[in-house]
């Protein structure tokens, strides 16, 4: 595994318990992989009385975008400002995530330009995929563009 000298913290626009992925497992040019601890009973910010949403566990898929844009930053550079624009072939394999568990999500990046980038996110638990989709991120800033 390749130690990354920048946290997660700072390569997400989320700060606190929002910050839902807490390592890097791997990643390269194209694709990343991360693991998060999530316990929905805990403080868990997206969770309601106690349970997790399925429909939350795409924002774990846009985390690991955002890392995976992060890393791939000139390291002097500040990450570049995306917004998740569009979800779509979301599969999910559960309504709700109620136990506390470990998550394994990956995100490949299929396709993109200066201002935007297209990925396929999958969330695992105990090698069982829970929710899988494709996300279209654009950055804020356009590319250059105004």
């Amino acid at each position: 595994m390749t130690h990354h000298p920048r946290s997660i913290a700072n390569l997400v626009p989320h700060a606190g318990n929002m910050v839902l992925l807490h390592e890097v497992i791997d990643f390269d040019s194209e694709q990343i992989q991360c693991r998060a601890a999530c316990d929905p009973a805990a403080d868990h910010p997206l969770a309601r009385e106690g349970r997790l949403p399925a429909t939350a566990l795409a924002e774990y898929g846009a985390q690991a975008m955002a890392v995976h844009g992060g890393l791939l930053a000139e390291p002097d550079q500040p990450p570049r400002p995306g917004r998740l624009v569009a979800l779509g072939k979301l599969e999910l394999n559960l309504d709700f995530l109620e136990q506390a568990t470990t998550l394994t999500v990956s995100a490949t990046r299929f396709g993109g330009d200066e201002a935007g980038q297209l990925y396929d996110f999958e969330v695992l638990a105990q090698n069982q995929c829970l929710a899988r989709g494709r996300a279209t991120v654009m950055f804020a800033d356009g590319g250059g563009q105004p």
